[in-house]
């Protein structure tokens, strides 16, 4: 039998619910249909389709006329800077400092046809810094993205208020809401914004499925010209299991979120209390986090070493370092946030999901304290031999 460690990762990805899969099976089997097709078996798609629309759509608080469906989270940020970006006369983009590589890259690409690009400061928690907020406001801003939920730290910002005070005739409005999607209360409306990012492989749904929340008064360029699909903003045929899947997977998650957040929270809790009785420092602390991530460090134990060591104890997490063996680097959310380079290298990312259980988390104390010891008692021969 294979190894399976316990799945400590959920901010990666979340396995796939099995509603959702049941939910699946269908259209990857007698229900082929092309949903463009005028036949029954296309108009079976496309229904199908429509009720999941319906469904993305109604558990964050948005019409479905609203819910563009693309291949994720990566797609649907992209489509969003870019689409608005090609039919704006350049200007102004600010971007919050620990946004997501698939909202950095983009707009750094757009500096290329003369767009300026402004990175919002955080503060030392990870917080959008208000003095620069404010500055980059007064400049009007054409574009402004910031992330509703950070992937490694699990900050969440105060996006509506940011909204709110962006210039509303001149400036278009997006967060990425991948992370926040299921583990906090979600209402397109409440925020303010113009278009929010969603994925459905963070939720128990299938991967390679997301959506784009986009206000009807925005226009977005297409990224993938075509047949027409998704109002013309999105053409191709659609993966109508993935999106039956998300359907699915945005309804579970909008209907059980309060109490998983109680639930989770809870267990972060008993989790961060166990670390730091082993010396980690929990980053961002002391700002509102989503309930189920930990980022941590333990001071003078590398972080990728750690993982591998954990992973080989049974539990699986990730290191807070976005590295390849040719070039490592810390977590760039870190060093947004003032943190030591060498901290930083350290980093560890502990995400709780709907199976992790009260056990899960008192086995991994203890493995914890075993590995780190482990690694502090060879850090330390090392040192002194």
């Amino acid at each position: 039998m294979m190894f399976a460690p316990t799945y400590l990762d959920w901010n990666a990805s979340a396995p796939l619910h099995p509603a959702v899969r049941e939910a699946m099976l269908p259209w990857l089997g007698a229900r082929f249909g092309n949903a463009s097709s005028r036949h029954e078996y296309g108009r079976r798609a496309r229904e199908a389709i429509d009720e999941a629309r319906a469904k993305v759509a109604a558990a964050v608080g948005a019409h479905s006329t609203e819910v563009v469906f693309t291949s994720g989270g990566s797609e649907s940020n992209n489509l969003f800077i870019k689409g608005v970006a090609a039919l704006t006369k350049p200007g102004l983009i600010a971007i919050g400092a620990v946004e997501h590589p698939c909202v950095r890259e983009p707009a750094r690409q757009l500096r290329r046809v003369g767009w300026t690009v402004r990175e919002i400061k955080v503060d030392r928690e990870g917080r959008i810094n208000r003095a620069d907020w404010l500055e980059i406001v007064a400049e009007h801003p054409a574009l402004v993205s910031v992330m509703l939920a950070n992937n490694e730290s699990g900050v969440v910002q105060d996006v509506a208020s940011l909204a709110a005070e962006a210039p509303r005739a001149a400036t278009w409005f997006h967060t990425d809401a991948v992370q926040a999607f299921g583990k906090m209360p979600l209402r397109f409306r409440e925020l303010g914004v113009h278009g929010m990012t969603l994925s459905a492989h963070k939720i128990g749904g299938p991967l390679g499925a997301g959506a784009l929340v986009l206000d009807k008064r925005v226009e977005v360029a297409p990224l993938i010209a075509g047949g027409g699909q998704e109002r013309g903003l999105r053409s191709g045929t659609e993966n109508v299991a993935a999106i039956v899947g998300f359907g699915v997977a945005a309804e579970l998650a909008a209907d059980s979120v309060a109490a998983e957040a109680q639930r989770l929270g809870r267990l972060r809790e008993r989790l961060e209390a166990h670390i730091g009785n082993s010396g980690a420092r929990v980053f961002s602390n002391g700002a509102p986090r989503l309930p189920n991530t930990s980022f941590f460090a333990v001071p003078g134990i590398d972080g990728e070493t750690l993982v591998a060591k954990l992973d080989r104890a049974g539990f699986a997490c990730a290191s807070g370092s976005a590295c390849s063996s040719a070039n490592p680097e810390p977590s760039h959310t870190l060093l947004a946030m003032g943190v030591d380079p060498v901290i930083a290298r350290n980093a560890v990312r502990i995400s709780l999901g709907r199976d992790t259980t009260e056990d899960d988390i008192e086995r991994f104390a203890a493995a914890f304290e075993l590995v780190v010891a482990e690694l502090k008692n060879l850090t330390a021969i090392a040192v002194h031999g």
